[in-house]
């Protein structure tokens, strides 16, 4: 998930690198030197990040520093910043000897993220259904049609923007704060879309479906409809992610949301 807590530079290098993190820096310029290296951090961070979400790094994944490093063309103070920062994220599992590896999907995690996904999320678009406008049909057909528009395997980045956009615009009647943790769950939940196309492709005509169906919900200003619709879509990527993983695993989150928030299924 993002992180949103702000820290001084010091909180956030890790004892006795100080005199690294400046390496390199004119003389007098240490605090530049040390916001840029910062900058350049959260740029590593985000990279890595992404090749996790997309699957280029995928569950079980090792990942040295140094090699991560050399790859991405950037020295070891950044590289060591940004495998903090996934560590508190639960992307990645540190070993003490800098070794790391990229965390194995968690059952209970994805069911209780898709769980939380659908109370919010039907709560959100029955909101939004309300106060739906012309532009806002415009702006969410747009990211529905650059969504089909795209390939996920060779343009994972662009898809999942024009994704997000989309469910975005459902549930924009919401909070700044409900907005945030939707965002964040909806983040969170990347890595779990992209096991969900490598399991079942077949199924993304049926996804795009639902995507219509909610388009057509919120056009027609019913609320009952877009949540129920929301809701099985969202279930529909959990539990067919939860067979395929751990079908011996009981989604009693996912499926108590799906009963509460879209009628059982029904």
């Amino acid at each position: 998930m993002s992180r949103s807590r702000s820290e001084s530079p010091q909180e956030q290098r890790p004892a006795g690198d100080a005199t690294e993190a400046q390496a390199g820096a004119p003389p007098g310029e240490g605090p530049a030197a040390a916001a840029g290296g910062r900058r350049l951090a959260l740029d590593v961070h985000g990279r890595l990040r992404a090749m996790i979400l997309n699957g280029e790094l995928p569950p079980g994944s090792v990942l040295l520093q140094a090699e991560m490093a050399r790859k991405l063309g950037v020295s070891r103070t950044p590289m060591r910043e940004a495998f903090r920062l996934l560590q508190e994220e639960g992307l990645i599992d540190a070993r003490p000897d800098q070794r790391a590896r990229v965390r194995s999907v968690d059952p209970e995690d994805l069911d209780a993220v898709y769980g939380a996904r659908i109370m919010l999320e039907t709560l959100a678009v029955s909101m939004t259904a309300k106060s739906f406008t012309a532009e806002d049909i415009e702006r969410m057909s747009d990211a529905l049609k650059r969504m089909r528009g795209l390939t996920v395997d060779d343009q994972p980045e662009e898809w999942h923007a024009a994704h997000h956009e989309f469910h975005s615009i459902a549930t924009q009647a919401v909070g700044p704060h409900l907005q945030r943790m939707i965002a964040s769950l909806g983040e969170h939940s990347e890595r779990y879309i992209r096991l969900a196309q490598l399991g079942a492709p077949a199924s993304w005509s049926k996804a795009y479906a639902e995507h219509e169906a909610l388009l057509d919900a919120l056009r027609s200003s019913d609320p009952a409809k877009a949540a129920r619709v929301v809701a099985r879509h969202l279930a529909r990527t959990a539990l067919s992610v939860l067979a395929d993983i751990a079908p011996e695993h009981e989604p009693a989150a996912t499926r108590t949301a799906l009963a509460i928030a879209g009628n059982g299924g029904h």
